[in-house]
């Protein structure tokens, strides 16, 4: 067998917050539960399974979307008022980037991870 990311925790101030904001931007179905973990769970069968922490250490999570599903999460982002950004250390605002002949933006969840929505996988041309 092929080795293969299943799940991962992701610490948050409120499980259940950061789960669902996750699932609605990305446009997924509603986060599940696995004893005590709020999951959200990819195309990829990969889940990650929120957690409450009274310390959150920021962690960056990059999610790759066809290219069709790319504008949809654009606009509820924009539609919720999130600022987003071109680049990962968040120098260009209000833009997109346009890398590896794909579209890409950098955002914010509530607990503070840096969240990236790309249409291409690095290394792509």
């Amino acid at each position: 067998m092929a080795v293969q990311l299943n799940h991962t925790v992701v610490h948050s101030h409120d499980k259940k917050e950061s789960a669902e904001f996750l699932a609605r931007i990305l446009g997924i179905g509603p986060p599940g539960a696995f004893g005590h973990f709020v999951t959200v769970e990819v195309a990829n069968g990969v889940s990650l399974d929120f957690d409450n922490t009274e310390n959150v250490r920021a962690q960056h999570y990059a999610f790759l979307v066809e290219d069709a599903e790319f504008d949809p999460i654009f606009e509820r982002v924009r539609e919720e008022g999130i600022v987003y950004y071109a680049d990962p250390k968040h120098e260009r605002p209000g833009e997109i980037n346009t890398h590896h002949t794909g579209r890409g933006f950098y955002f914010n969840g509530p607990e503070g991870h840096n969240l990236e929505v790309i249409t291409r996988p690095y290394g792509t041309v």
